[in-house]
């Protein structure tokens, strides 16, 4: 459901406050969230998770690294593969990160988003320069 124009009006100004008080924290929220990781940060993850799948496959095989009737190496490669996995995952490198100077303010270029996303902007940016 549309909002309404007072709800769109209401929007507007809760959105130029934000810009006026925050801009950094409103271009963070405006454009952070859909970033993908770094490509050294994923191949780091990736090869923390080959040697956890390592450690975990040499602790099951070979007995003397168990304590007990526990494969402690397993574990810990186990443990190695998850870190892997979320570093992989989740973790942002400063490259996905906006150069300081730009991308402050409402007035931030649209490179690297998506055609639907610099649509979306330049519509918000047309309502307004018409008021």
């Amino acid at each position: 459901m549309p909002l309404s124009e007072h709800e769109q009006r209401l929007l507007d100004q809760i959105e130029r406050a934000l810009y006026a008080e925050d801009p950094k924290f409103a271009s963070n929220v405006r454009g952070g969230r859909m970033r993908s990781p770094s490509r050294r940060r994923r191949l780091q993850g990736i090869a923390l998770f080959v040697l956890g799948l390592l450690l975990l496959v040499v602790g099951a095989v070979v007995r003397s690294l168990w304590v007990g009737d526990f494969p402690v190496m397993s574990v810990a490669g186990f443990l190695v593969m998850f870190t892997g996995a979320v570093v992989a995952i989740f973790a942002r490198g400063q490259d996905s990160e906006p150069a300081k100077g730009q991308g402050d303010g409402p007035e931030q270029s649209g490179g690297g988003k998506s055609s639907l996303a610099q649509r979306m902007e330049e519509r918000f940016r047309r309502r307004f320069e018409e008021r």
